[in-house]
C-alpha cells in the first residue's frame, strides 16, 4: 500500500526521528520534518494508540506539507481515531478525485463510511479498496474485518472472513473469528461447525471451548454445554465464568444438588459474587434446606445490600412456607430497590392476599400489569378475587376501559369473558373469550379457573375441546 512505496524504515532510523520530535515538542522547538519523516513520527502514534500526539504531528505536518497525499491520508485516520467521521470523509472524498484507485484512501472512506452508518455504502467501498489491490489482498481484508470487527458489524464481516480464511488456510484464527461472527448473527448452527472446525486445529483452547458451550446452551442441548464448559475448565481451572454457566445449566434443569455443587467451586473462586451466593441460595431453597437457604441470601446481602435478588428470594423462603407476614419486609425491600419489577409485584401480592388484605394485594397485582400486561398468573389471581367477592358489573366497567387504555391484552378478555359469564351474559362472555383466545389460545388452560364448566355453553365448550 502506499506507505511501501518510499521503502522500508529501519527501527533505528524510527527511533532517531521519534526522539527528534519528541525533543522538539519538549523544547518547543521549530524543526523541519520531510513528508517521509512525518509519515513515519504520525504511523507511530498509531500504532502505539496515542491519537494526541499522532493529531499533533498531523497538524505540523499540514502545515509544512499541506498538499501531500500521504500526510492528508494520515490525517484522516487521526480523525477516525477520534471518532470524527465526517471529517474524515470530507477528507477521502477530495483525495479520492486527486489519486483515484488509491487503495489506502478507500480504506478511509469505507472506515468514515461505517462509522456514520452507511454499511452499505462501506461495503461498496471497500469491495473497491479490494478491486484496487490484489497483491495486498490478505492485508486489506485484515483491515476491512478489524475495522468491522471494532464497529460491531459482526455480520458484514463474514464474507471478507471466508475470503481470508480460503487465502490463509493454515490461519485457524479464521474459523474462530467465523464462529464468533455467526454467533453475532443469531446462525447457532454455522457458529457450532466453525468452533467445532477450530478445535479440530487447536483442541487445547479453552476460549473456543467455553463459547461452544454458550453456543449449545442458547440451542438447547444442554449436554453438550455442560460437555463443552467441563473441557473449557480441563484446561483452564481459574475460568470460573464457565463455571458459573454450568451450574445455572443444572439449575435450570432442576439438578438442584449438582448445581450446589458447582456453585459451591464457584463461590470459592469468587467469594463476593452476590449473584453466584444468591444462585446457590436458591438451589438449597429448592432442596427444602431453609437454614442453609436463608445464610447465603443474607451472605449476598451483606457483600451488596443494594442488590434485590436475595432480598426477593429471603421474601419467597417465608412465602413458600406459609409465613406471608415475614415475608412482607424482604419483598418491599427488594421493591424499593427495583419497583419496576412485576415478579416482585406479584409475590408482595401473594403474600397480603394470604393475610386476608385483598386491597393491598390487588394493588399489587394491578402494579404487577402495569409493568407487564401479559403477566397471567396476576390476571388469573385478579379474576379469582372478582369471583370470591362477586363484584362482577364493577370488574366488568374496570375491563373495558382497561381493554381501551391498554390495548389488546388477552388477560382483559379472559375476565372480561369470566365476569359476563358470572353475570348471566352469554353473548358478551362468548365474544370476549373468542377474542381472548386470538389473541393467546396457549394460555386458555390457564384460565380455566376462570370459567367454570357448568356455566359454559355447548359452543364455549366446543371451543375449548377445539383449541386443546
Amino acid at each position: 500500500m502506499e506507505e511501501e512505496k518510499y521503502g522500508f524504515v529501519h527501527d533505528s532510523e524510527v527511533e532517531e526521528v521519534i526522539l527528534r520530535f519528541e525533543r522538539m515538542r519538549k523544547n518547543k522547538e521549530t524543526c523541519y520534518f520531510d513528508v517521509i519523516e512525518f509519515e513515519t513520527i504520525i504511523d507511530y502514534y498509531l500504532e502505539g494508540n496515542n491519537p494526541v500526539h499522532a493529531y499533533e504531528a498531523t497538524s505540523l505536518a499540514c502545515e509544512l506539507h499541506p498538499n501531500s497525499v500521504p500526510i492528508l491520508i494520515r490525517k484522516a485516520r487521526v480523525l477516525l481515531e477520534k471518532g470524527k467521521a465526517t471529517e474524515a470523509l470530507a477528507i477521502a472524498r477530495r483525495l479520492e478525485n486527486i489519486e483515484p484507485g488509491n487503495c489506502d484512501i478507500y480504506l478511509c472512506k469505507a472506515t468514515a463510511l461505517a462509522m456514520l452508518g452507511d454499511i452499505s455504502g462501506s461495503r461498496r467501498v471497500f469491495d473497491l479498496a479490494l478491486e484496487t489491490d490484489t497483491e495486498e489482498e490478505e492485508t486489506i481484508l485484515f483491515s476491512i474485518i478489524s475495522v468491522l470487527q471494532n464497529l460491531n458489524y459482526y455480520e458484514e464481516t463474514i464474507p471478507y472472513l471466508h475470503r481470508l480464511a480460503e487465502l490463509e488456510a493454515d490461519f485457524p484464527a479464521h474459523l474462530y473469528d467465523l464462529a464468533y461472527a455467526y454467533d453475532k448473527k443469531g446462525d447457532h448452527k454455522s457458529s457450532i461447525e466453525y468452533y467445532n472446525m477450530y478445535l479440530d486445529e487447536d483442541p487445547f483452547s479453552d476460549s473456543a471451548w467455553y463459547n461452544l458451550g454458550i453456543i449449545y446452551n442458547k440451542t438447547g442441548e444442554y449436554g453438550k454445554s455442560i460437555e463443552a464448559y467441563d473441557y473449557a475448565l480441563a484446561l483452564n481451572p481459574e475460568n470460573t465464568f464457565a463455571l458459573f454457566n454450568k451450574a445455572n445449566i443444572l439449575s435450570n434443569l432442576e439438578k438442584y444438588n449438582e448445581a450446589m455443587d458447582v456453585y459451591r467451586q464457584f463461590v470459592e473462586e469468587e467469594p463476593d459474587s452476590m449473584e453466584g451466593l444468591t444462585y446457590l441460595a436458591e438451589c438449597y431453597d429448592k432442596t427444602g434446606d431453609e437454614a442453609m437457604a436463608r445464610k447465603y441470601y443474607t451472605e449476598a446481602i451483606d457483600i451488596t445490600p443494594d442488590f434485590p435478588e436475595p432480598w426477593y428470594g429471603l421474601g419467597l423462603l417465608s412465602l413458600s412456607r406459609n409465613r406471608p407476614a415475614e415475608s412482607i419486609t424482604p419483598l418491599q425491600k427488594a421493591l424499593e430497590l427495583d419497583p419496576e419489577n412485576p415478579d416482585f409485584w406479584f409475590s408482595l401480592g401473594k403474600a397480603y392476599i394470604m393475610l386476608g388484605n385483598i386491597k393491598e394485594a390487588v394493588k399489587c397485582w394491578a402494579e404487577t400489569l402495569s409493568h407487564d400486561g401479559y403477566y397471567d398468573e396476576a390476571w388469573i389471581e385478579i379474576g379469582i378475587v372478582v369471583m370470591m367477592t362477586g363484584k362482577y358489573r364493577s370488574a366488568i366497567r374496570l375491563l373495558t376501559k382497561a381493554a381501551r387504555v391498554s390495548g389488546e391484552l388477552p388477560g382483559t378478555y379472559f375476565l372480561l369473558a369470566s365476569s359476563y359469564l358470572h353475570t348471566g351474559n352469554l353473548t358478551e362472555a362468548a365474544r370476549n373469550l373468542i377474542k381472548a383466545i386470538r389473541l393467546d389460545h396457549d394460555v386458555l388452560e390457564e384460565y380455566a379457573v376462570l370459567l367454570p364448566e357448568e356455566k359454559l355453553t355447548n359452543a364455549m365448550k366446543r371451543l375449548f375441546r377445539k383449541t386443546n
